[in-house]
Parts: structure tokens; sequence; C-alpha cells
């Protein structure tokens, strides 16, 4: 009897990164023997592997392809899937990239604490050259762009927020800020500020400051990033494996948005009003998506992702401990204040 050939009938979640984990369903995918998952004719390590799910993780390097699984020296049907590639390495980003208006995307180099790196924040062009674009700042944290295209820069180290011109000309732009991680403007141009010991700082154009909101305290940062509804949502890792999403009002109010996820980190949001944020949930890590309704699914796979950031075209960057990727993501991002 010649052998069944195998059927793909599901592969989640949409996309990944290397060291990400694709699940794969259908029927066949066993046979007789062990089965083989290839991108194109990359060969990837199997976690799983039944006749009705294979668990696949993502091999480095590039990969040309589609997905295809073989049992019995039989193929299934390509499969395609999104996999993001890596442009640039040995970074240290500890929040989201941001990407202005003409593509460029921003990262740092943030060192442990109190430790002073060559090189603070990169610059990737269009052509995905990277180049220094910021020195001399202590542990650059949080980034953030106004409606000009300047760039502002926490530093947790000595609690300031800098502000740097197109030239990388940089100056202090409020200080008093505490540990202060993730930053992000309002519709108005309000420069919000996490301290990390639980204050959320709001800090006017005339650079009146106040306190808009006090949270729990996190024990890594604060990752801030304003919704199209106008709230600000705040993300603050634990020690705990299920940790939540806050909601924060323009009257300061605060309340839970969506609680389950482990580690919860930099977020972004699509022109749908969706929301990505870094996290695991159901013990996977990567990108996870939660609509409006609270209802979560795994849209990223991949390991040590700590932010992300819509760019033109679909592309989606994604920050991980070491590197960036870019992804095509298929999704529009939505048109924040810092980008209009």
């Amino acid at each position: 009897m010649p052998a069944k050939k195998p059927q793909i009938t599901q592969v989640q979640p949409a996309a990944a990164i290397p060291g990400g984990e694709f699940q794969i369903r259908g029927s066949g995918l066993a046979g007789g023997d062990r089965p083989r998952v290839l991108f194109g004719e990359t060969v990837a390590p199997i976690l799983v592997g039944s006749e009705t799910l294979v668990i696949a993780r993502v091999p480095e390097g590039p990969l040309v392809g589609p997905l295809i699984v073989e049992a019995d020296r039989e193929r299934s049907s390509p499969w395609m899937c999104e996999i993001g590639i890596q442009v640039a390495d040995a970074l240290h980003p500890v929040a989201s990239p941001v990407v202005d208006a003409q593509g460029n995307v921003y990262t740092t180099f943030s060192g442990s604490r109190g430790q002073k790196t060559p090189v603070s924040v990169y610059r990737i062009d269009q052509n995905m050259n990277m180049k220094p674009f910021l020195s001399d700042l202590m542990n650059a944290s949080g980034l953030a762009l106004d409606r000009e295209g300047l760039l502002y820069v926490s530093s947790r180290f000595d609690g300031i927020v800098y502000q740097v011109s197109g030239k990388g000309e940089m100056s202090v732009y409020v200080e008093g800020m505490g540990v202060s991680t993730g930053i992000a403007f309002d519709a108005e141009e309000n420069l919000y500020v996490g301290d990390r010991a639980g204050t959320i700082f709001k800090i006017s154009r005339t650079r009146q400051i106040y306190v808009f909101a006090t949270i729990e305290q996190s024990i890594a940062a604060y990752h801030l990033a304003f919704g199209p509804d106008g709230f600000l949502y705040v993300t603050g890792p634990t020690t705990s494996s299920f940790d939540s999403v806050q909601r924060i009002s323009p009257a300061g109010e605060v309340e839970t948005f969506y609680r389950g996820l482990g580690r919860p980190q930099g977020m972004a949001f699509d022109s749908d009003g969706r929301m990505y944020v870094a996290a695991s949930i159901g013990g996977r890590r990567g990108i996870v998506r939660i609509d409006q309704s609270g209802n979560a699914e795994m849209f990223v796979s991949g390991p040590n992702i700590v932010g992300l950031a819509f760019g033109p075209a679909g592309h989606l960057y994604i920050t991980t401990t070491g590197a960036l990727f870019r992804l095509n993501s298929g999704v529009r991002g939505a048109a924040m204040p810092n980008l209009a």
C-alpha cells in the first residue's frame, strides 16, 4: 500500500522568529517513522511528533521556502509561514524600538545598570544599514518620537528623559523621574514616564510635572503605549506568571485590561485597535494579540522578545534581548500621535 501523503490543515501561530515554535495540525503527519519538518530544504528540530500534531522549532539563519512535513518519504503540500529575518544583532534593547516617518528604526544598547556602553542608541535605515546614533547616555531604556520627529530617550540610571535632534544632539528634557523606563506621548503631546517604583508621571509641553497615576511596582520596567481609544496602557513584569496589562483613563483612573500573561513587556496597536504585547501565554513566549473584548491569541512565536513596533508596508519590527528582527505581518499599525 502506498504511503499516505501528510496533510496540513492548520499552522499556529501565524508567524515566528528563529527559535519560535509552530504547531502543525493535520493528518498522516508521522507515518510509520519520525516526521521531518522543512522550511524549503532546511530541516527544523521537532519537539512533538504524532499523526495529528507536530511542533517544530524555527531554525536559525535565513530560511528560503515554505513549510513542508515529510513522513515515510511523502511530502505534504507547502504551507506558507511568515518568519522574521534578523536585521541587526549585538544589541541590548530593554523595550520596544520606534520607527520614524522615513522608516528609520531606533533601538538601544542599554547595558546593565551603571554600565557605560560605547553606543546608546542605534539607527537602522530602510536598507537595513545600522549606524550608531547616540552615545554618552547611560542605560538608555524607553524610546518615543514626537510629531516633529525628535527622539526622546529615558535613562533608568539617572532618572532623566533626554531629547535628541535628528543629528544626535542630546539635551535634558525632564529630570527627577526615578527609575525611568517606558515613555509615550498622548495626542496633545504630553509625555508620560514610568518610574518602575510605582509612579506614572505626566509632563506637559511646558514641562510641568504631574503624578498621573500610581500602580504596582515592577521588578524590571514599565512599558507604556497609548491605544487608539486615548487610554494609556501599561505593563510591568512582576514575579507572577499571571501578570496583567493595566489601562489608565485620561483622568488617571486605573483598571485591568487583561490578566493572564507571563512577563508582559513592550506593546503596539494596529489600525483596528488590537493590542500586540511581548509576553507569554499558556507557557508559550512571543507576541500576544488581544482585541478590545479581551480575546487573546499568540500572533508571533519567539524567545526573548522584549518589544515591537509597526513600520511602513506592514512590517513589524521586533526586539529581543540581543537583536532586531523584521517580519512581514500584513498588519497596519495604528496612526499614533507621535507619527502624525
